[in-house]
């Protein structure tokens, strides 16, 4: 108890129990804190009810009541001091308890029976044969739970889910006491259908006669649920990319993109078109010099790509169709969902086609891959799993002259800012690059893929072909999707070589450095058109991502280079 002043000040409005020092400039809140904070001792209480008052005497019934406070307080303080210590008798208790079992677990030495039958080594993805067998399978913690004696382990190995039962023995072991989450291990024992009523991944459980630790994962402040949950924000996740792959989410996108990719090629070769590898290094534009990455190439200047379509387009006339799966690479400080600074750019060249079999040949593409996705049931599981109510788009796709997405744009109130005050929107016209918001508001509401084509030549690269019935426009066209916007680019190419020199000339390009590629047009030239699919926006819309950035390994925007 702190020493009693002669007098103490009380104010009902404007006092504080924390701050106040019970003087008339100073006073404290209530009464029954006076009485905590002094005892029995005998004190001359003043209370006032609000700041112009007088201070008076406290009143019987009101210093009545605040001793009634004062008790009830104090009892709570007893109570929960009581509980405090009973809750640390336990905690030290529980302590002492698991300290003796750890020493007694150090004991218990695990060794692998010989008289049973010699396991069968298995992936998790290949376990379903082996049921009613010994197998022996190594992987990850990927979930843990211990109940009454019995450990429960999900183990993932990057092929799929188990669920592992330790008990008895098996479970008493000093490494069994102190598992962890995502700690590596080897289990062995019999793989058994789960009772009917019960779930597990695959539809069965290991029952483990032995098992090892591999690779310990650490606990405490360093453990794997502190360092990654549901509270992390999302540049602690991107610092933390490595980590976030191990969620179920986060790999299932990448073993779709794996099978996606292995559609493509499968589609793409049925077509016939054979895949070529280009340089990543280049000393030419292909979309404009304002996004390219430039770099010292042993004292030339030289930048990453934006494309590899030049290149493409001279294997035409040695091998004949060609595509390739390249990383593109765009220096444009834009922060959208939809953009990348590198990203995986699937292009292909066609020869002796015209711009409608360009825009079938684009659509067969996605229709057909996305048919062998539906058709094999691990990438149709994952499509489910990612995304439940995917339909796969019907063909033919919808296809809108820019001319005429002009108009419904207009006619559906859809505008843009305005040049001269961006504060104020105004209708669109012909001649407007169409803004990526505008795009993705009018692909919505039409909810089904659209091929938006014939853009006027100044929105487009140097080296589009113009419309033969209208050189303002050009045989170009963009696939939208829903949801997620462009994901592919594609046009005719200029298949003049005067014309190309005349397209250098007025772009400000030297022709110079794309003689290798003006030659296409001097040696034998044909009608020929392609296109660039990007990769992570076709997988955001299959798989429902509301950005491509969930959709890369590693994915790189502007600032962000790591991990």
């Amino acid at each position: 108890m702190a020493d009693a002043p002669t007098t103490v000040h009380v104010d009902l409005a404007a006092g504080n129990d924390s701050t106040g020092d019970g003087s008339a400039t100073a006073p404290y809140l209530t009464a029954s804190h006076v009485l905590l904070k002094y005892g029995a001792a005998p004190v001359n209480i003043l209370v006032r009810k609000a700041a112009g008052d007088e201070y008076a005497e406290i009143t019987k019934s009101a210093l009545k009541t605040a001793r009634k406070e004062a008790d009830g307080i104090e009892k709570k303080r007893k109570r929960a001091e009581e509980l405090a210590a009973r809750d640390a008798e336990k905690e030290a208790a529980a302590r002492e308890k698991k300290l003796k079992q750890l020493e007694e677990a150090r004991k218990v030495v695990l060794e692998e029976d010989p008289s049973l039958p010699a396991p069968t080594k298995a992936k998790i993805r290949g376990l379903t044969p082996l049921r009613d067998s010994r197998v022996r399978v190594r992987g990850w913690v990927h979930r843990l739970r211990d109940q009454k004696d019995i450990v429960f382990i999900v183990l993932r190995d990057g092929t799929g889910y188990l669920q592992a039962v330790l008990s008895g023995r098996v479970a008493q072991t000093y490494d069994a006491l102190t598992l962890t989450l995502e700690s590596t291990v080897e289990l062995v024992g019999k793989l058994t259908v789960v009772p009917e009523g019960k779930t597990a991944p695959g539809g069965h459980e290991l029952v483990v006669d032995y098992w090892k630790v591999l690779g310990a994962a650490p606990g405490g402040p360093d453990a794997f649920s502190n360092q990654l949950n549901e509270e992390t924000g999302a540049d602690d996740r991107a610092n933390l990319r490595h980590l976030v792959l191990r969620g179920e989410t986060a790999s299932s996108v990448l073993l779709l993109r794996a099978h996606l990719l292995s559609a493509f090629r499968a589609t793409l070769t049925k077509h016939e078109l054979t895949e070529v590898t280009p340089p990543c290094l280049v000393q030419t534009q292909v979309e404009g010099g304002a996004t390219l990455f430039k770099l010292d190439y042993y004292g030339q200047p030289a930048f990453l790509t934006q494309s590899s379509q030049l290149y493409l387009e001279t294997c035409l006339p040695a091998i004949g169709d060609v595509f390739c799966v390249q990383e593109s690479f765009r220096a444009e400080n834009s922060h959208t969902r939809r953009h990348l600074s590198e990203y995986t750019h699937l292009e292909g060249e066609l020869a002796f086609i015209n711009f409608s079999e360009l825009m079938d040949h684009i659509e067969a593409l996605i229709c057909e891959s996305v048919d062998i996705l539906l058709a094999n049931p691990t990438s149709a599981a994952l499509i489910k799993q990612l995304n439940p109510s995917f339909v796969a788009p019907s063909r033919p796709f919808m296809r809108l002259s820019y001319v005429d997405a002009i108009k419904w744009l207009n006619e559906h109130g859809i505008k843009r800012p305005s040049d001269d005050d961006p504060n104020v929107e105004v209708e669109h016209a012909v001649g407007d690059d169409i803004a990526e918001a505008a795009e993705r508001r009018m692909t919505d509401i039409i909810g089904r893929p659209v091929f938006l084509y014939g853009f006027p030549a100044e929105l487009k690269a140097f080296y589009m072909k113009r419309m033969p019935d209208n050189p303002r426009f050009t045989e170009s066209c963009d696939l939208l999707m829903p949801n997620v916007g462009e994901i592919v680019g594609g046009s005719m190419r200029i298949a003049d070589e005067q014309e190309l020199l005349a397209a250098y000339k007025r772009e400000g390009i030297d022709a110079a450095p794309y003689y290798w590629f003006t030659d296409q047009r001097k040696y034998g030239t044909c009608e020929h058109g392609g296109y660039g699919l990007g990769v992570e926006r076709l997988l955001a819309w299959l798989a429902d991502r509301f950005t491509v950035r969930d959709c890369s390994l590693y994915p790189r925007w502007p600032g962000r280079a790591t991990p």
